[in-house]
């Protein structure tokens, strides 16, 4: 375990999203969302890869997003135990449609505009920076409706507006920004990440990498007004990460895990390098995709990369050539990964891989040679609240110790790490599954899966630990 002490002003915190966490979803002049669309149940999946029948929400159904944990209404309460936590930064996202109800519309809405003013100002009373994503999963139905989402360049506009829009709003309040959340998940959870609905028979690979150069682009063009309106602000992008071994060394398998893995680099590549990497032209190329671009638009993902390389930490994975190890996979994670014999597994069937963690960790410092922001990582689990009412979560308590162990390590091997912002310090709605009882926080809710409980807040075990790591500034981990 590492015992040196984190880098001077290392921002210790937690981590949120709008669609997750808000609720509230027809208020304040919120348009819908596209997770406003995602009920529970076994549909869920197939919806989120893009299969949908109706742009609208359908009745008898539940929809988890539209309570979600009531922080709209809730957060001085949740941020004054943040607070207590000794919180540096709380990582959130602003609801595209709360800002611009239906994405294309000619001026913000006020509202939504001054609940993230509260919102901000309430993290800042307590000397908690917000780090802001701009794009978590929800994109306003309207535009997917209207123009088919972000298979349509007009999206590139339309995010450029509601971007500068809060630079100039919030320049005095937000230095840290990230454009697009788990930017990679567009090709896995296409509905998700990008709002595409496909119908039968499309090209679904060309339609994905196409409406990947549009947010590349809308990337870029944040990244340019954001250095403008705030020059001091730092504005990074956010990947999907965990690496992926090779099922054996063969060199097949060895190569295959290389192709794993520029899967996601690709995204990063992109925003970092600021140009689209050789595999990635021969893969166009391989797979008879023609990618539409713009006059300009190299020369604009070229002079316009990002400051540094948010990414989410969950999980490892492993791959493999033979069709026999290919039968044996993982539930759970989306990328899908053949089963690590040496690995334990979450109850979602999520690998448990610290020193996966600070393999990742150098291999993006390795790649990419920017600061690296850890902006989720954590534990889903079943949490069980005892008799006497509490909740002794020693099992995230044992996965978070020995993952900012090796987040130590990582940076005794000389990664620059700015932050560590865990997953869902106060439960929240799951979204990949949507389920309340996949819980990752220090604060229990208390909230089923069917939408029933009171939601209470209430410390568990882990909650003074997580205290103890930040006062310690992650020297004491026991």
């Amino acid at each position: 375990m590492s015992n040196t002490p984190f880098p001077k002003g290392f921002l210790w915190g937690g981590a949120l999203a709008a669609n997750q966490a808000e609720g509230a979803y027809r208020e304040g002049g919120k348009g819908l969302t596209t997770v406003d669309l995602l009920p529970t149940g076994q549909g869920r999946r197939e919806m989120m890869k893009g299969k949908i029948d109706s742009l609208e929400p359908v009745e008898g159904l539940f929809y988890p997003s539209h309570e979600a944990i009531d922080f709209y209404h809730r957060y001085k309460e949740d941020i004054a135990l943040f607070a207590e936590m000794g919180f540096k930064a709380l990582r959130v996202s602003v609801s595209w449609a709360r800002i611009f109800p239906n994405g294309d519309d000619p001026s913000p809405n006020e509202e939504g505009l001054k609940f993230y003013d509260d919102l901000f100002d309430e993290l800042l009373k307590y000397g908690i920076q917000p780090v802001v994503t701009i794009a978590h999963f929800d994109v306003p139905v309207h535009l997917v409706k209207e123009y088919g989402s972000w298979r349509n360049r007009k999206l590139v506009e339309f995010f450029e507006t509601y971007a500068t829009t809060l630079f100039s709003r919030y320049k005095d309040k937000v230095k840290y920004w990230m454009t697009f959340n788990e930017i990679n998940m567009l090709l896995h959870l296409p509905f998700v990440g990008a709002g595409l609905v496909f119908k039968q028979g499309e090209n679904e690979t060309q339609i994905k990498y196409q409406a990947a150069h549009h947010q590349l682009v809308a990337s870029a063009l944040a990244v340019k007004a954001c250095h403008e309106i705030i020059p001091d602000a730092k504005i990074g992008c956010m990947l999907a990460a965990g690496m992926t071994y090779p099922y054996t060394c063969h060199p097949e398998d060895i190569y295959a895990a290389v192709e794993k893995d520029r899967e996601s680099f690709f995204f990063i590549d992109v925003q970092s390098r600021g140009e689209y990497p050789g595999y990635a032209k021969r893969f166009f190329k391989d797979h008879n995709l023609k990618i539409e671009m713009e006059q300009g638009d190299e020369e604009l993902l070229k002079n316009h990369t990002v400051d540094y390389i948010g990414f989410s930490y969950y999980a490892s994975r492993a791959t493999s050539t033979d069709p026999e190890v290919l039968k044996n996979m993982t539930s759970g994670n989306v990328f899908g990964s053949v089963a690590n014999p040496f690995l334990q597994k979450s109850d979602w069937g999520w690998t448990i891989d610290p020193k996966g963690f600070r393999i990742t960790a150098n291999q993006l410092y390795d790649r990419y040679q920017k600061p690296l922001f850890v902006v989720e990582n954590g534990l889903g689990a079943i949490d069980e609240v005892t008799a006497d009412g509490e909740i002794h979560d020693d099992y995230r308590i044992e996965y978070l110790r020995k993952h900012i162990a090796e987040m130590g390590e990582a940076i005794e091997d000389g990664v620059e790490i700015i932050g560590y912002t865990s997953w869902g310090p106060i439960d929240i709605v799951s979204a990949s599954t949507g389920e309340m009882k996949k819980r990752y926080g220090y604060i229990y809710v208390d909230k089923d899966n069917e939408g029933n409980g009171s939601l209470n807040r209430k410390k568990k075990k882990s909650f003074n630990w997580y205290k103890q790591v930040i006062e310690s500034d992650g020297t004491k981990l026991d």
